[in-house]
């Protein structure tokens, strides 16, 4: 039986910086091949998870999920006297990073601290500042020699914390960005096995997010799909926080903007309201930074949505979710995927869309003569 309290503390508690996925990748193969029909693999390391039409379509129909595996890290940029020096590879927010465990992935996993100089032996100018990542080092706790022979510049670092389970189905842990959202993709799929759908499922797994988009906008030319939806977190409210956010335990929001289909942005919604799943609203006026944006405009342009699961203390080590709005995710996916019919993408079709509003302004020109 699936448990998807285990499913994510696997996922996050795993190291994978951006261009380093494939722990995770692994995690996934061996999560989904159960799950789907054919697993496949880009050029770039995206994992893709098909499952085909129970009632298949007489011409084939995709619909791809997209979630990145990659999360925010570091990188040894220097070794003095023992103590490693670091430069972020992405997103890694300095402010709180002081005083953190991590492991540095040299010859083997080595368990250290990210250290600065103490605050008694700084200026006092100094003492307000927050240190930058030129003030940190990482100590192992071993001899200049021995650090010298197992760690090496580029090798990578990353947080080192277990999932923790706060109160009342609320979770923390690093990399929840955006493997909360990964983790709802496989709630989908284990939804499906128990549901009849005539699409095409395209489960993707997308590398390198967190430094351009890069795993999503291959694996949409190597998919081709029809429509598309990408998941990823959005800003949940919490001190100093509240405007633009979205609610923990308000499900997942949907949405609407340019980088988004409004005909497929209505269809999600009419999805939630009919079988009863919490769906929030999100206002993203133009770039929202995910996947969707890259997916958007592969190929020939895709429709494309977006799915945000709410999540605080976002590119930290504790980003934290709500369970239930995970869940929520996947099970909107699978009867989304459920409802789709052969004749959906002539219902979201651009043309029909420009008539509809052709006609509604014709019927306010007449209105106002009249």
């Amino acid at each position: 039986m699936f448990d998807l309290k285990e499913h994510l503390r696997t996922l996050v508690e795993a190291h994978a910086p951006s261009g380093h996925e494939e722990p995770v990748r692994n995690i996934l193969r061996e999560a989904w091949q159960d799950l789907t029909d054919e697993m496949q693999q880009d050029g770039l390391g995206s994992l893709i998870g098909i499952k085909r039409g129970t009632k298949p379509l007489e011409t084939p129909r995709r619909i791809m999920l997209a979630a990145h595996i990659d999360e925010i890290g570091m990188m040894v940029n220097d070794i003095i006297d023992g103590f490693i020096c670091v430069h972020r590879i992405s997103g890694v927010d300095n402010r709180v990073m002081m005083a953190q465990p991590v492991i540095v992935h040299g010859k083997r996993p080595l368990p250290g601290i990210v250290a600065t100089v103490p605050p008694h032996l700084l200026s006092r100018q100094s003492r307000g500042k927050y240190p930058s990542f030129n003030d940190f080092v990482i100590d192992v706790g071993l001899p200049a020699d021995e650090v010298n022979d197992l760690v090496r510049v580029g090798d990578l670092i990353t947080p080192d914390v277990t999932m923790l389970e706060l109160q009342d189905g609320h979770f923390a842990a690093k990399a929840m960005d955006d493997r909360a959202c990964v983790a709802a993709v496989t709630v989908a799929l284990n939804m499906l096995q128990g549901m009849h759908h005539r699409w095409d499922v395209y489960a993707t797994a997308t590398v390198q997010e967190e430094t351009g988009l890069y795993g999503a906008r291959t694996a949409a030319a190597h998919i081709a799909p029809d429509i598309a939806i990408a998941l990823d977190v959005g800003f949940a409210p919490q001190p100093g926080v509240n405007s633009d956010t979205i609610a923990l335990d308000d499900g997942p929001a949907i949405a609407m903007g340019a980088n988004f289909h409004p005909k497929l942005f209505d269809r999600i919604k009419e999805t939630a309201k009919k079988h009863e799943i919490k769906l929030q609203e999100e206002v993203v006026p133009a770039y929202s930074g995910t996947d969707a944006w890259a997916i958007q405009v592969a190929q020939e342009s895709i429709p494309t949505a977006l799915l945000s699961i709410p999540l605080r203390n976002m590119h930290s080590p504790v980003e934290t979710v709500k369970l239930k709005d995970i869940d929520r995710a996947g099970r909107l996916l699978a009867h989304f995927i459920a409802d789709l019919d052969a004749d959906f993408l002539a219902a979201i079709n651009w043309d029909d869309l420009k008539a509809n509003v052709d006609n509604n302004n014709s019927d306010e020109k007449v209105s106002e003569s009249a």
